[in-house]
């Protein structure tokens, strides 16, 4: 479809937005229509746009084809919650704003149909704004591998240019004598020119030390870690029967050398799935379920779920734990009643009855759907509503309220109220919003009442549980007549509409009494705690870059055990200019260098703090956690401040960065790429993760309910966040260990083979004379040496995949480029250039007195080839199974086979057959047989590899024994667990008291409330709710982080004694 700027076009209901549309109508009254935003910023939960009114009755095509207006607006730019225009039609002049837009990437949502005007299509929209360009990735590894190639082929030249000069300087001073019978070639008449001819010779001969086909071989190895990562099955997801997909073969090594993992949230990390866990009630806290020695019970201790079915009305989806609320409301309580009565009423969802008690609710955010689903099941169902009255089953009777007043929810107020009136004629203020906000404004006689909820939300708080407190106000009649004529005053007023109405919404939410609180589960994504945790073990710092709002985001972090109550402070930057970033970000290094100073007994964090920026994780004590919004993080980007956002981020043990576009997060990514010099990787599931994704070395895409858009960018695809944690610590280490081991190897055989030639050209008069016979030189790393390389680099292993995960240090030697680097590179050419000296000056020496059984001469060119050939097939054979970590039978058969191989083809090239049918190629009869027969030659050759592998056997077994390595420990370790058995030891989950931090989060937007009262949008499609099911706990792995070992720095302090700030 050719869309341009100008068309009208008309979407359907579940259709895609395909360009930026200014909405004209829509089936829906007042020209309301749904949208759900998933591909923009992550959330799933509906949002409500309205086209103006003057355009909101071009309902057909007739009217549609009179429309001639004129629409000015902003350039094209990347902002997604933003947009500023004119309309201009009829002579007038109309404002648009953000609320009238439809952007590319939204789904239409419950609504039949719409109409919408292109306002920016293809590149210009908002969505391909914040798209990065594709770019192509290539590792570490490859670029070091073209760095050293460039370094051999200089060496190669090198070799050349002296042979060449030999070849001049012997030439002259001794060839000149035997022109007689040893004339230069035809065109030779000089010394100087012989020597440049042998130097090109020499290039050819010794052109083997470049090694060409270690570019095809490293993508054969490559290939299979990618096969290998397609056929894990611990790594397939059944429930959607999605496989992990290694989606390139060029980035599998990088896998093992990530230190910063960036991911988004929604559908990342969580479900988006709400469900009601905990609540308290008149100082009485419910949810937990206890066996019978009083013990919270684990998942698979609890008993059968509460049984609903007293309630016809009853979300049968809907589960809880504790009996005992349920037999409260049974029983009468007042307070249990006002409390669920209070979840019934005060909210902004829309209810659809399809069928004879068929609720469907339609909730702008899945917050407000648990908390009214809960109050349905508990029989206080919301059954329907009006722009002025809420039905409530309460307990199976229909009871109206008269709805006078809704006091909208937005960020600053962080609470929402109603004012309902009963049918006895009861005026009543229902509030729920943020404990931090809502225990300010209760009445002094809940003193008692507050201090108990307190511990309440400091549990639920610390279970990592989104919660609100509930609270109510009777209203005397005069009193809210009074209000609610200067309340519409305050609406109808001119100028300063909104700071009239927050005075009166305030005036009123004053002296409320407490109810309870509520506790919501954000439910993650399976395993999700123990991965966050693993991976910060391996020394992997986890960022989160998320479109979500602070709150939520803050409290996913708990969750996730990101953020944890034991961290010395969580720096909130929120500043809107740039001086305000500037300062709280100077102000956060401040405390963290002030605390480095406090820990490090008077030394200063100047003297400790070397001038790499690479430092400053080293030199700060203490765990820190820094969360920044989007307008903060724009300034904090900008070119003069990025590298002091960088240091105090990079301080931190966890970075949470919220309300970000798709374009920040790509930022984000760029700017830890550019200052910090370290392997990165981003892992997303919606089209607003693919910048990220795309810039980021490597790119994992999460194949959620957001699309297949970041599964198509990306590098890896899998089904859940926790499988991270095996691409990772498994198949990425493994990936790395097998490729730089492949590297080393091949580095060493090469040099071993090709410096013969050069050691030779001394002895032969530098005539480019070569040592071997040329069918060995074509045959050794196509037949005698690939195969075997080719297995340790696919198969090999230093610990198995369960001692990968169990100890994620071992991840830390790619992170740090431990096992291929350039020093690592030059051990292996000197240990080749050790062999090749060895190789060919013990045979020279032995062969120059040696004799034959018989007497004769042992010494001639053809058996001394022999004999280095031989030499060489063993010693390098002997090597790679001294290389070799883990020996399956494709290893033996590849490693003796060679060997097997060398022999038959070596015999069958100096055979009497082959000569007869080949003569001129093969003249040699019998020199292999004849060579191979005298004890001498095979002593040579057992003195030769003895002399090369001795020094490696005994600088690895002093190594072993005197500094071992962890995957040594490890592997030790494993041997004395065989001679044992294995000891489990039960786990179970203990309470956490920490120190006092809000847990409300609330993903709520301003202006729903409005649209009620308005009537706008009483009649809405259905929506239905998510299914629920419970979270088993992970508080172990509170646990498990704290073992983890800080290397130059202390560990923060236990909860108790830790000091922690939560600025929200």
């Amino acid at each position: 479809m050719n869309v341009r700027v100008g068309d009208i076009i008309k979407l359907e209901n579940n259709q895609f937005v395909a360009a930026d549309l200014l909405l004209l109508s829509s089936s829906e009254p007042h020209g309301l229509c749904y949208i759900e935003t998933a591909e923009l910023d992550g959330e799933t939960n509906m949002k409500v746009r309205q086209a103006i009114p003057v355009t909101a009755e071009l309902g057909d095509t007739s009217k549609l084809a009179r429309f001639d207006g004129e629409v000015i607006c902003e350039p094209p730019n990347n902002k997604l919650d933003k947009f500023g225009g004119t309309l201009y039609w009829k002579e007038n002049k109309y404002p648009l704003s953000n609320q009238n837009m439809l952007l590319r990437g939204c789904v239409l949502r419950n609504t039949e149909w719409c109409f919408g005007l292109v306002i920016f299509a293809g590149p210009d929209t908002k969505l391909m704004q914040n798209s990065g360009r594709t770019k192509f990735k290539r590792t570490s590894i490859d670029r070091l591998m073209n760095t050293l190639v460039l370094w051999i082929f200089g060496f190669l030249v090198c070799m050349g240019v002296i042979l060449a000069i030999g070849n001049a300087i012997w030439e002259h001073e001794v060839g000149i004598c035997f022109q007689i019978y040893l004339p230069w070639d035809e065109g030779v008449h000089s010394a100087f020119f012989s020597g440049f001819l042998s130097f090109w010779s020499y290039i050819i001969i010794l052109n083997t030390v470049v090694p060409i086909s270690l570019y095809v071989s490293v993508e054969v190895i490559r290939l299979g870690h990618s096969y290998f990562i397609n056929w894990d099955k611990k790594m397939y997801c059944a429930k959607r029967q999605t496989p992990a997909e290694a989606r390139t073969t060029t980035l599998n090594e990088e896998l093992g050398q990530v230190e910063y993992i960036f991911s988004d949230k929604t559908g990342t990390l969580t479900q988006n799935i709400m469900v009601f866990s905990k609540c308290s009630v008149n100082g009485h806290s419910y949810g937990d379920v206890q066996d019978m020695l009083g013990h919270k019970a684990e998942l698979g201790e609890r008993p059968e779920p509460v049984n609903f079915s007293f309630n016809p009305l009853a979300d049968p989806r809907f589960q809880f734990w504790d009996p005992s609320l349920l037999e409260a409301v049974k029983l009468g309580d007042l307070h249990v009643h006002e409390f669920f009565r209070l979840l019934s009423l005060c909210h902004t969802v829309m209810s659809e009855e399809k069928s004879e008690g068929e609720l469907l609710y339609k909730a702008q955010s899945p917050d407000e759907g648990a908390l009214v689903t809960a109050a349905r099941n508990f029989g206080f169902v919301f059954r329907s509503r009006t722009p002025k009255t809420i039905t409530v089953h309460e307990l199976g009777q229909a009871i109206t309220y008269q709805l006078l007043a809704i006091l909208d929810f937005n960020n600053i107020r962080k609470r929402m109220s109603v004012i309902v009136r009963s049918p006895e004629g009861n005026i009543r203020l229902y509030c729920k919003g943020a404990d931090t906000i809502l225990l300010e404004r209760l009445h002094p006689v809940n003193q008692d009442l507050t201090s108990i909820t307190t511990d309440h939300l400091n549990e639920y708080a610390g279970e990592g549980l989104r919660t609100l407190v509930l609270a109510y106000k009777d209203l005397e009649e005069s009193y809210y007549k009074d209000w609610s004529e200067r309340l519409h005053r305050a609406g109808s007023a001119p100028e300063a509409r909104e700071d009239h109405l927050a005075q009166l919404y305030d005036e009123v939410e004053h002296d409320m009494m407490l109810l309870g609180a509520t506790a919501i589960e954000d439910k993650l994504q399976q395993g999700v705690p123990e991965t966050i945790a693993i991976l910060t073990l391996a020394n992997i710092k986890i960022w989160v870059l998320t479109g979500d709002k602070q709150e939520t985001a803050v409290n996913i972090g708990y969750s996730c055990k990101m953020l944890t109550d034991d961290m010395t402070e969580v720096f909130v930057v929120t500043g809107h200019t740039v001086l305000e970033v500037r300062e709280e970000l100077r102000k956060a290094r401040e405390k963290m260098m002030d605390a480095s100073r406090s820990v490090c007994n008077g030394f200063s964090y100047q003297e400790k703090l070397p001038s790499k920026l690479t430092s400053v994780l080293e030199a700060i004590a203490g765990e820190y956690a820094l969360v920044i919004n989007g307008h903060s993080l724009a300034h904090a980007l900008e070119a003069d401040m990025e590298v002091e956002f960088l240091e105090t981020a990079c301080a931190c043990k966890a970075v949470i960065c919220c309300r970000v576009t798709p374009l920040q997060k790509a930022q984000v990514v760029e700017l830890v790429k550019k200052y910090k010099k370290a392997v990165t990787l981003a892992i997303g599931d919606g089209a607003n993760d693919v910048s990220m994704i795309k810039t980021a070395h490597i790119g994992v895409g999460i194949s959620g309910q957001e699309g297949i858009q970041a599964v198509l960018a990306s590098d890896y695809s899998f089904s859940q966040f926790k499988f991270l944690q095996r691409l990772l610590l498994v198949h990425g280490r493994w990936s790395y260990l097998r490729m730089c081991k492949f590297l080393c190897y091949f580095f060493y055989k090469n040099f071993a083979f090709t410096m013969v030639h050069f050691w030779f050209g001394f002895f032969c008069g530098f005539s480019a004379q070569t040592v071997y016979d040329q069918y060995f030189i074509t045959l050794y790393n196509i037949v005698y040496t690939s195969l075997p390389v080719l297995a340790m680099g696919v198969f090999d292993q230093d610990v198995p995949e369960q001692r990968s995960m169990e100890y994620p240090k071992l991840y830390e030697p790619g992170q740090l480029n431990l096992l291929f680097n350039k020093r690592e590179f030059f051990i292996c050419i000197a240990q080749g250039i050790y062999t090749s000296v060895l190789m060919f000056f013990i045979p020279y020496g032995v062969f120059a007195d040696a004799t034959r059984d018989d007497g004769a001469q042992l010494a001639d060119y053809q058996s001394f080839a022999v004999t280095v050939a031989t030499s060489l097939v063993i010693v390098v054979s002997v090597q790679i199974g001294l290389d070799t970590g883990f020996w399956t039978a494709i290893n033996h058969f590849f490693i003796w086979g060679s060997l097997a191989a060398y022999f038959a083809i070596l015999f069958t090239m100096h055979s009497d057959g082959l000569f007869r049918v080949f003569p001129n190629q093969f003249r040699f009869v019998g020199n292999a047989q004849n060579t191979l027969a005298q004890p001498t030659v095979w002593l040579t050759i057992a003195l030769t590899t003895v002399v090369c592998i001795m020094p490696v056997v005994a600088f690895r077994f002093l190594k072993l024994d005197l500094k071992p390595e962890l995957s040594d420990t490890v592997r030790y370790t494993q041997l004395v667990r065989k001679k044992q058995k294995t000891q489990h030891r039960c786990m179970r989950r203990a309470g956490h008291v920490g120190s006092r931090r809000s847990g409300y989060a609330f993903s709520h937007q301003e202006g729903f409330g409005e649209l009620i009262m308005s009537g706008k949008n009483m009649r809405l499609s259905s929506l239905a709710l998510s299914s629920f099911a419970p979270r088993p706990s992970t508080s172990w792995i509170e646990t498990l982080r704290k073992k983890k070992g800080c290397e130059g720095s202390s560990v923060g302090s236990p909860s108790g004694a830790a000091s922690k700030t939560l600025k929200v």
